[in-house]
């Protein structure tokens, strides 16, 4: 049997206190894509609110996921850019994506056309 204060010590335990909530995977994602303001985080999400984004923000920032970087010319000007910790989450992104078509076995999502494109797609952002 597994106790508590074991469990706090496991290694996909820390991970996972990473990237567990809501919008962080997605927000990675899009980061990975090239998305780095805060109006682009919010395209084609309609259930994230300001306020929501800004707080995920704000903790990827505090777990070292990623840096705020401010145009000192033009302090509203924010940039969101992935940090090395950030960046070495590329192989996990990949192969969640990788895990979701490879067990579309019935193509109820994605065309095997369609699969081919995306695995290309992740590759070629997450891996260049």
């Amino acid at each position: 049997m597994v106790k508590d204060d074991e469990i706090k010590k496991c290694p996909m335990e820390l991970a996972m206190g990473l990237i567990n909530k809501k919008w962080v995977i997605q927000l990675l994602r899009d980061m990975f894509f090239g998305v780095s303001r805060f109006n682009e985080f919010k395209e084609g999400k309609p259930n994230l609110s300001n306020k929501v984004l800004s707080n995920c923000l704000k903790d990827m920032e505090t777990n070292g996921l990623i840096k705020r970087i401010v145009d000192d010319e033009d302090p509203s000007n924010i940039e969101y850019k992935l940090s090395d910790k950030g960046m070495a989450l590329n192989k996990v992104i990949y192969e969640l994506a990788m895990y979701s078509l490879n067990t579309d076995i019935d193509n109820v999502y994605y065309s095997e056309e369609e699969k081919v494109q995306i695995s290309e797609t992740f590759k070629n952002q997450l891996f260049d």
